[in-house]
């Protein structure tokens, strides 16, 4: 598997993906990404800024993710606490294309994630989840990430929306 930051010509195969998780989020009764997030804006504004990055097999999207180095408004206040108070990366918009769940592309995303955390210098990654999304929470655990507490989404359509949030201490 390689990985790439997305481009243009990605971004309808991308929203394709997304409204797939979307149906799925659904089917599980979940309100996550059931308000219209994430976007084709939000995909555009992505490959703008060169954040985002598709995980591809044989020239095959299998998963998507977004990757940022700023601090994220969402993780300022937690019920409960952060591992660390250090500065972070974090990872966003995580799905993986149908098809192509349980064969372990969201476990190399988060690889992926982590390389790219350490390259840029940080020792930790933070990530929210919907508390009734089990799968993810489950693909979280299972890579190292431990919930620290609930957050609150801040901004954008989902404002006010109740997150789990995660951590992972990135270690050699």
């Amino acid at each position: 598997m390689e990985f790439i930051i997305a481009q243009k010509e990605h971004i309808d195969r991308m929203c394709e993906i997304t409204e797939d998780a979307k149906k799925q989020l659904h089917g599980l009764g979940l309100d996550q990404w059931q308000k219209g997030y994430p976007s084709r804006e939000v995909w555009e504004q992505d490959v703008i800024n060169a954040c985002t990055y598709l995980a591809m097999e044989d020239g095959v999207i299998q998963g998507i993710f977004a990757f940022q180095t700023t601090p994220d408004p969402s993780y300022k206040e937690i019920d409960g606490q952060w591992l660390t108070d250090i500065p972070y990366a974090s990872m966003h918009r995580v799905c993986v294309a149908d098809g192509c769940k349980g064969k372990g592309v969201a476990g190399r995303m988060f690889a992926y994630g982590f390389e790219l955390a350490r390259k840029a210098g940080f020792e930790t990654v933070r990530i929210d989840t919907h508390p009734g999304n089990l799968p993810m929470q489950h693909a979280l655990k299972k890579a190292g990430f431990e919930p620290c507490g609930t957050i609150r989404l801040v901004g954008g359509c989902e404002d006010g929306d109740l997150r789990v949030a995660f951590e992972r201490i990135l270690t050699d």
